[in-house]
């Protein structure tokens, strides 16, 4: 009995939240400002997957990664979101855009120590991407998807969708149109794909 009323709540909320995706879409502002602590708790989910370790005595929280891709989303789609698989395929290309950023402000600082100033997320936290990339791994990642983007853009989103949104296969499906054992198949292959472009 507890299982059938977790799923009719969580399927309640579902809709609410279509609800107001729907109200977005429309043009009601309202309904931005009563869907942004759901988008930010997704934004907050994706983010502590790239963010971790601590600094001596002190705990890290993903906050600034959180912050700099909400504003980039509210200057960008944000009022063309259509659901929530749409919202996260979005916030995979934004929190990559933003790692990447970072992983490049960063590796130049290493090449001109004291010049430019902090990067924009060093200041509050310590960014360890992915399973504990380094900036300039990360670099060569993302210059890996593009090349993959020119070769076939679809596996280049599921990998995003995947990797920077920690959107599971059949999200991922959803979001692109296609079937979940499509997606599958496509992942592992641009998997294999990556590592074989990154091993040169």
């Amino acid at each position: 009995m507890r299982r059938k009323s977790a799923g009719a709540s969580l399927d309640r909320m579902s809709a609410a939240i279509q609800h107001l995706f729907e109200r977005l879409k429309a043009g009601d502002g309202a309904a931005l400002g009563e869907l942004t602590p759901t988008l930010y708790r997704e934004l907050h989910r994706i983010a502590s997957r790239h963010l971790r370790g601590e600094r001596p005595n002190h705990t890290l929280q993903p906050t600034a990664l959180v912050n700099e891709a909400y504003l980039k989303l509210l200057e960008g789609e944000s009022r063309e979101f259509t659901d929530r698989v749409h919202f996260l395929a979005v916030a995979s290309r934004v929190i990559r855009q933003v790692l990447v950023d970072y992983g490049r402000a960063r590796a130049a600082r290493k090449r001109s120590p004291g010049v430019g100033g902090p990067a924009p997320l060093e200041a509050s936290l310590e960014v360890k991407t992915g399973k504990g990339m380094e900036p300039l791994e990360l670099i060569e990642l993302d210059a890996a998807m593009q090349a993959l983007a020119a070769e076939n853009e679809t596996m280049a989103r599921l990998i995003e969708m995947r990797y920077f949104g920690g959107m599971t296969a059949e999200e991922s499906a959803e979001a692109l149109g296609m079937s979940v054992h499509v997606a599958r198949h496509d992942i592992r292959f641009a998997q294999a794909w990556l590592r074989r472009r990154l091993s040169r």
